[in-house]
């Protein structure tokens, strides 16, 4: 039996140290579990509060939505009130200021004409706004030089230089007497 309490004794065996983390495992345990606690109910008094800020108290508003006259038109319905003109043309900028050949473009879209091209020309000496008819179609000539208040028997204004390459019926060099030409000038004044 003497040697069964010295083996009692011994450090090795059995120590007192034992029972130690344990109770440290139970108290970081409980902070750990306490700390979650006092979590959760910040978190539940947080969403109540923001929950009672949501709910409005008061006149309740109506919202009314304004209803269509009518269904939306089609393109082609609109296409039919207002056809596009069988005419290609190109604009060029011929006096230098700028953005005028833009503007021109506006001005010949408004008035129905597909304006494929708009840019600067070959130079911005050009004194005089000349139209020039690149193919047959001088119907389409006729209604650009009326757009424009041109007569289409003026020889110095209108030309007809034919150019298969360039995809266009007519080809309009804007020059400086562009401030001139009274339909020119009526539709720039507001733009």
């Amino acid at each position: 039996m003497a040697r069964i309490k010295r083996r009692k004794n011994n450090k090795f065996f059995f120590s007192s140290k034992s029972s130690r983390p344990a109770k440290r495992r139970d108290i970081k345990g409980s902070l750990i579990n306490s700390a979650i606690v006092i979590l959760s109910l910040l978190l539940v008094a947080f969403i109540f509060s923001f929950s009672n800020r949501q709910i409005q108290t008061g006149i309740p508003i109506e919202i009314t939505f304004p209803s269509l006259p009518e269904t939306p038109k089609l393109a082609v319905a609109i296409y039919e009130q207002k056809p596009i003109l069988d005419i290609e043309v190109e604009i060029l900028n011929g006096c230098g200021v700028p953005g005028l050949a833009g503007k021109i473009s506006d001005y010949l879209r408004s008035q129905q004409m597909d304006v494929v091209r708009s840019e600067n020309a070959d130079h911005y000496n050009y004194d005089q706004t000349i139209l020039i008819l690149r193919n047959e179609n001088s119907d389409g000539l006729k209604i650009i030089a009326k757009s424009f208040g041109i007569d289409i028997k003026d020889e110095n204004r209108i030309k007809h230089i034919p150019d298969d390459q360039l995809n266009v019926d007519i080809t309009v060099i804007i020059g400086s007497d562009f401030a001139t030409i009274k339909p020119l000038v009526d539709y720039l004044k507001y733009r």
